[in-house]
């Protein structure tokens, strides 16, 4: 199993024996191998490629949820090595020879169909990693990938680090008046932590989401806003401190360079060749077809919010006012917040309910693994078992919100389902990372419901790599198109809004009674509301994306990056901005994770999982039956096929875009 004790001191030079050892083993096998067969070559490199892999896992993994300066250190020392070793295996003039005979051998139509995918696939990505160029552009490309590597992450490590270094302490009781208990729990809990009375704020997500919604002060409201859009920039409180703009401009240019050096007229060309979108433009129509028939729901929320505004005193509705108005009205309108059902879900009821309901679709169950290590006490590891009670995958959970830890919520594959030699099976592990509201005063945690949600959304990418059936290593589980990717976890959402799955996944904290008939009524009243607002403002951020990634000029300035921002917001924005607002400098979507031109996913993705569960409402949202057939057509199937191929095939047909207009209330 995994280990998370490394020795951070020899953590480089242990990579680097590593790979010299690796890469002498490739060298040797070729010159033994001069014919090498498909039995025989890509059974070697997968051994070699998951030693590595797991040698990588747990060291990147800590990075993100317990980083350190010494691990830091060590970190950021692999990443040239790493790099490095990617376009050394990717240029590999020999590996190349090799895969193109495979594909040119006359029983290649003997191979099966995923082992013909596997060996495309790979022809296709030597190519896009310059095998065919000169050797002098050939260090160009590695040398361009190694800065990309290096900046992305010093990206990150700037975003943790500023996140991190502001805090506002609060000495007067009525300094939070109007945050739930909860919260002012965790802000005296922060204080003391911290050897300070009174209360500790700070740029956690559970913190900021608390005051930004629920704070009656509207000053406090408005310095957490500022010092929360302004992370990592040149201006605000950290002002130039963690400043991400040269990060930005660089990793632009670099990208294009690479693009450029390849034949692609822009990164955004070369990112989609890969995609099911495949091109730009398709892309573009995409989300400005999206874009026309959102706007006016987006423009009419708007107007609810100013004209409500006004009753609450505001005479100018600011950007630090749209939660706080938000909230207040649902409260009037729909005699709901949030916060009344934080009570109803627990974190071991929310469990208990979340494995309930997947077990039933998917025939498997979930077990504690105590014997297993890992990394805080916080984290957990479970054990998935199917019908025959045999153990097929493990998963770690990692929920709570904490220094040092990168913020959002993401699924990393941790080991990957794998035929190993001599018959070893390798079971899929997956890391399951969220920024919860901690326990408090002893109990359980308690969820909001969008945080059941985002359960719910990881969980959907971890059975997706758990599940996997595809007996190449390089195609299972979320090695899909990066447009396709999250269907499993966008599908997975939907049972947070079903009437029985909301009585499996609530038990009130002390009366343990479940989610009533009458709050489930008025949760599902909440679930298009101000829907017009949510869908252009990720259409605002995927427009960005594939603008900056289309039409970057490396003969302009950095300031392009905020003139593109600020173009795409006279087409699309409705919401009021902030002139501080540097949404781009802790954008790392795009900037530091693999988002770059293809942050539109999230919508496309959207599409397919809108019409998966159409196919579900038809079928019974928690038939069997249903389940199966999506784990055997999807959730089995990794990147075994194309993945128009993998829907048509669990749909019967293609994707609509009506279901996904119907979900937001659209039509």
């Amino acid at each position: 199993m995994i280990q998370f004790n490394q020795d951070y001191n020899t953590l480089a030079a242990d990579l680097e024996k590593l790979i010299a050892r690796q890469q002498n083993q490739i060298n040797d096998f070729l010159n033994a191998h001069p014919i090498a067969s498909y039995k025989t070559l890509v059974p070697f490199l997968e051994a070699l490629n998951n030693q590595l892999h797991l040698f990588w896992t747990p060291i990147h993994h800590l990075n993100a949820v317990m980083n350190n300066e010494a691990l830091r250190v060590s970190y950021e020392a692999c990443l040239p090595t790493l790099s490095a070793h990617h376009t050394w295996l990717s240029q590999h003039q020999g590996l190349f020879k090799h895969f193109t005979a495979l594909a040119e051998r006359q029983d290649f139509a003997r191979l099966s169909s995923v082992q013909k995918k596997y060996i495309s696939d790979t022809l296709r990505d030597f190519k896009r990693a310059g095998v065919h160029l000169a050797p002098e552009q050939k260090q160009q490309f590695a040398e361009i990938s190694a800065a990309i590597s290096q900046l992305s992450h010093q990206y990150e490590q700037n975003l943790i680090d500023a996140s991190d270094a502001w805090q506002l302490h609060l000495t007067a009781a009525d300094a939070l008046q109007g945050l739930p208990e909860h919260a002012q729990i965790l802000c005296t809990q922060q204080a003391q932590a911290a050897g300070l009375s009174g209360y500790l704020l700070n740029l956690q997500a559970p913190c900021y989401i608390a005051v930004i919604t629920y704070a009656e002060d509207r000053a406090l409201r408005k310095t957490m806003y500022e010092a929360w859009i302004t992370r990592a920039s040149e201006v605000g409180p950290g002002a130039g401190q963690f400043d991400n703009s040269k990060i930005m401009f660089e990793l632009l240019n670099l990208k294009y360079q690479l693009a450029q050096l390849l034949g692609f007229p822009d990164y955004a060309s070369y990112s989609l060749e890969t995609k099911m979108a495949e091109t730009p433009q398709a892309v573009d129509e995409f989300l400005n077809q999206l874009l026309v028939l959102a706007k006016p729901f987006a423009e009419k929320d708007y107007a609810a919010l100013k004209k409500f505004a006004k009753n609450l005193g505001l005479a100018k509705l600011e950007a630090w006012d749209i939660a706080y108005v938000s909230e207040k009205l649902k409260k009037q309108q729909l005699d709901f917040s949030d916060e009344i059902l934080r009570p109803y879900f627990p974190l071991p009821q929310v469990l208990t309910g979340l494995f309930t309901i997947t077990g039933k679709l998917f025939g498997l169950s979930f077990q504690l693994a105590h014997n297993l290590p890992t990394w805080h006490e916080d984290a957990q590891v479970y054990a998935v078992q199917n019908q025959s009670g045999q153990t097929i995958a493990y998963f770690y959970l990692d929920l709570f919100a904490r220094s040092k830890k990168r913020g959002g919520a993401w699924m990393d594959d941790a080991q990957a389902y794998w035929h190993g030699p001599q018959g070893i099976l390798q079971k899929p592990i997956t890391f399951l990372t969220c920024n919860f509201s901690p326990p408090l005063k002893g109990k359980p945690a308690e969820l909001t419901h969008d945080e059941v949600i985002t359960l719910f959304h990881e969980f959907g990418h971890g059975l997706h790599h758990m599940l996997t059936e595809v007996p190449v290593l390089g195609l299972t589980g979320v090695n899909v198109e990066w447009d396709a990717v999250e269907l499993p976890s966008q599908l997975l959402e939907n049972w947070c809004w079903d009437r029985q799955c909301l009585k499996l996944l609530s038990s009130h904290i002390d009366s343990k009674q479940p989610l009533s008939s009458e709050l489930i009524e008025k949760l599902l009243a909440t679930k298009n509301f101000l829907s017009g607002l949510f869908l252009v403002r990720q259409l605002e951020f995927a427009l960005f994306d594939l603008q900056l990634h289309w039409h970057f000029d490396p003969n302009k300035g950095s300031e392009q990056i905020q003139d593109i921002l600020d173009n795409i917001r006279k087409k699309v924005a409705v919401l009021p901005v902030s002139p501080l607002n540097r949404f781009q400098h802790s954008f790392s979507h795009i900037f530091a994770g693999g988002y770059a031109a293809g942050y539109y996913s999230y919508l496309w993705a959207e599409v397919l999982s809108a019409d998966a569960f159409d196919f579900f409402q038809h079928q019974g949202v928690l038939s069997p039956e249903a389940g199966t057939h999506f784990k055997q057509t999807i959730l089995s199937q990794g990147a075994s096929a194309p993945f128009a191929t993998l829907f048509k095939n669990f749909r019967g047909r293609g994707p609509e875009l009506k279901p996904l207009l119907q979900s937001y209330g659209l039509i």
